[in-house]
């Protein structure tokens, strides 16, 4: 998962996005230069719209599955195409089974308590989530004890403030709703869509940048 998350920092969370309408707006993401997408299990066809993702773009992009809290959901994901799995929290049942089947996996983690259940099964790369509810500097508290972690903040990011996060200490931004803008996407406005991402893009890497000099 490291590796995903530095190639792909932005995370595209698709939750409750109309089946007719997921290859548009997956295409107006990829377009802007975001190809890292989730799929959210508790939407409506979700399965069928990560096969459809899966079938559409090919290797064009990584395909994951969110909110996967079961065992049977993640085997049901796994079999629809999905290429990595989620989850808002860190359910062991499903640690174990990624743990025992090489999937890789972003357990959900809002404490220290959850950051070591994870680590014992040997994931160190987690989902902050909710992310926009804790300090900035919660990351870098949370690297103190546990140096080898890394996190991808989700929950309550956005364009505007993304780059705080990758500021912090995160490794990467997810974002659902707040990722298009809205009345570009309540018109279609497929290309005005693909723009906002190539700004959020560009942000990102001069951010990265920064912090590598």
């Amino acid at each position: 998962m490291l590796d995903i998350v530095k190639q792909n920092p932005v995370l595209a969370i698709l939750r409750n996005v109309p089946l007719p309408q997921t290859v548009q707006y997956a295409s107006a993401v990829v377009q802007g230069g975001v190809r890292f997408f989730e799929v959210a299990l508790n939407s409506p066809a979700a399965l069928r719209q990560i096969a459809l993702l899966r079938e559409t773009f090919g290797g064009d992009v990584l395909v994951g599955a969110g909110t996967a809290v079961t065992v049977e959901q993640a085997k049901a994901a796994l079999a629809a195409g999905a290429q990595f799995l989620l989850a808002p929290s860190s359910p062991a049942a499903v640690l174990q089974y990624c743990a025992q089947h090489d999937v890789p996996f972003l357990p959900g983690v809002f404490t220290p308590t959850e950051v070591q259940l994870c680590l014992d099964w040997g994931f160190s790369v987690l989902k902050l989530f909710p992310a926009g509810d804790l300090p900035l500097r919660y990351v870098k508290d949370l690297q103190g004890p546990y140096p080898q972690t890394q996190y991808v903040a989700i929950g309550g990011v956005t364009p505007q403030n993304a780059t705080q996060f990758l500021r912090a200490g995160c490794a990467g931004v997810g974002m659902g709703s707040a990722l298009l803008p809205k009345q570009s996407l309540q018109q279609g406005d497929w290309a005005a869509c693909s723009a906002s991402i190539k700004q959020l893009v560009s942000e990102i890497e001069t951010t990265k940048r920064e912090l590598a000099e």
